[in-house]
């Protein structure tokens, strides 16, 4: 029963964290279009909050899935360790070690998925306010439109950095994790280098011990083929 509830769980928490993660990834798309299709604030802002009532919502639904989940765990968890049950336990345990690595992945997917929200809203109402600020220069001032033009060019330019500032990020958490893998490859292969370097010295002491054995043996039998040899010839002049 309590196998039947986790996969339950999971199973929603799934479906949620991928409604989750199309919504954060619609979020700046959406807000710039409507932007772009509409001259007045109000609509962007409203459609803007929806989507963030949106966020909310599902982050706090998911939050109660989880601590579901947790609890589901606890309970397996008091169920292995009670007594009863010895001959499945390793059967068990493993079970609920896997259903604690699945809790565990979707509570950091969930987490970063949420981080990665804030961030885009954070850095969208930024926009927004530079936005409304070019604006209404625009319309109050009464500059002409080459100038406009130019803050307008201007403000792509943040942008593009912008992206290019995060896709250089992105580069160097990957050029990261590449370097911690070689890192622990090399680690390994020196670990068996001392290996073999300590094992060195055994090996030469006993190739040694060998070689000594050789020359004993061979001093031995050119002794008794000597002592033959003597013997061979007293026997053939007498």
């Amino acid at each position: 029963d309590l196998r039947k509830q986790a996969r339950q769980l999971e199973n929603e928490l799934d479906l949620k964290l991928v409604s989750f993660s199309k919504l954060c990834t619609s979020y700046s798309s959406t807000r710039d279009g409507r932007r772009d299709r509409y001259s007045s604030d109000t609509t962007p802002l409203l459609n803007g909050s929806s989507q963030d009532r949106m966020f909310e919502t599902m982050a706090v639904e998911i939050e109660q899935l989880l601590g579901k989940l947790t609890g589901v765990n606890d309970k397996m968890a008091e169920y292995t360790n009670s007594a009863g049950v010895p001959s499945l336990n390793a059967a068990l345990m493993h079970t609920l070690q896997r259903h604690r690595d699945i809790l565990q992945d979707y509570t950091h997917e969930f987490h970063k998925t949420k981080a990665n929200f804030l961030a885009i809203r954070e850095r969208e109402n930024l926009l927004g306010s530079v936005r409304k600020d070019i604006e209404s220069y625009k319309s109050g001032s009464g500059v002409n439109n080459r100038r406009t033009e130019l803050f307008l060019k201007e403000h792509e330019h943040l942008r593009n950095s912008d992206r290019l500032i995060e896709e250089t990020i992105s580069i160097a958490m990957a050029t990261k994790e590449n370097m911690t893998s070689q890192r622990g490859m090399l680690k390994s292969i020196q670990s068996k280098m001392n290996t073999l370097a300590n094992r060195f010295p055994a090996v030469n002491s006993l190739i040694q011990r060998i070689n000594l054995r050789k020359r004993r043996d061979s001093l031995i039998l050119g002794g008794i083929i000597g002592i033959c040899t003597i013997l061979l010839l007293l026997y053939a002049f007498h």
